[in-house]
């Protein structure tokens, strides 16, 4: 189905430990505070409702994060890196093909090992909530990425015709500039060290906030294209696949087999299509409320049920 939610901002040191995977929490630490109050409470890829939390709770949790140390400070910094030099060396990839061969097709063929890998790399995501590193629902984050792997591996690895479709590059796109968006912001708040021209461009707004909020309007002005974007691709790229799924019978079992069980991913298909039906429309108008809030110098915090 695709991360439904492309479209977060941290503390620093090991505070911002507990959020640094997808998606996370977000956490707006003041430097002149010890590290252990927070203001509001929010996450803007999860596409839950959140809410205000206790008040008792919101002054415990930036302390809880602290308290993990530096083991998954320095694990989380590491993934991240590592996701934004891969999504780097895809974008690159990407713009290299397009501009010696002039054309979109063989362009899949020519990432896709790289792709693979670094978006199968991300169900490393579902482990650190498994395991309490970063404080987000492991059923949200679980969904989030399957659905990356579903358009991985079972529709554009599986489906070879469809490889050189429009829709393809499509969703590629967007999902290459939010990544490489996402991972670079987590790695510098996660670092606390911001180069000098995110510093300068943020300096005008808020000296006071570890994260600039030039960071802050990427990641909350980009998704507004981005999302309906990479939807679009990837509903395109399904409804390309339809054809050659119902000739060919693909990942199907019919009746009668000595499990008496029926499956027809054909289908399966037609009503993954249509959840993007009722869910598109609640998690792209939730980002609008969130990124609202967030642009007129409020912290988010919202808590996962």
């Amino acid at each position: 189905m695709g991360r439904l939610t492309e479209a977060a901002a941290a503390g620093s040191g090991a505070g911002a430990a507990r959020w640094a995977g997808s998606p996370p929490t977000l956490l707006l630490i003041s430097p002149t505070s010890p590290g252990c109050t927070a203001t509001m409470a929010s996450s803007d890829e999860d596409g839950t409702n959140g809410g205000a939390s206790e008040a008792g709770e919101d002054r415990e949790a930036p302390c809880k994060r602290r308290r993990l140390g530096l083991l998954a400070t320095a694990w989380l910094t590491f993934y991240n890196i590592a996701m934004t030099a891969g999504w780097l060396v895809l974008a690159i990839a990407m713009v290299r093909f397009y501009m010696e061969k002039g054309t979109h097709r063989g362009l899949y063929k020519s990432v896709q090992k790289t792709l693979k890998f670094f978006q199968t790399f991300a169900l490393l995501e579902i482990v650190h909530c498994l395991i309490g590193i970063v404080p987000t629902s492991v059923l949200v984050t679980g969904v989030q990425v399957s659905s990356r792997i579903f358009m991985v591996w079972l529709i554009t690895h599986s489906i070879k015709p469809i490889q050189n479709e429009e829709s393809v590059v499509l969703f590629l796109v967007a999902w290459t500039v939010t990544e490489i968006t996402r991972y670079s912001f987590y790695t510098f708040s996660l670092l606390d060290h911001l180069p000098y021209f995110i510093k300068w461009a943020s300096s005008s707004n808020n000296d006071k906030w570890c994260v600039p909020a030039a960071c802050l309007k990427c990641r909350y002005n980009f998704f507004i294209i981005l999302y309906p974007v990479g939807v679009a691709g990837e509903l395109l790229t399904i409804y390309a696949a339809l054809p050659y799924v119902k000739k060919t019978g693909m990942f199907s079992i019919r009746l009668p087999n000595k499990y008496n069980v029926s499956f027809d991913y054909y289908y399966f298909l037609l009503i993954t299509m249509a959840s993007y039906i009722p869910l598109f429309p609640q998690l792209y108008f939730h980002m609008l409320r969130q990124r609202r809030k967030v642009l007129h110098g409020e912290v988010i915090v919202e808590k996962d049920d």
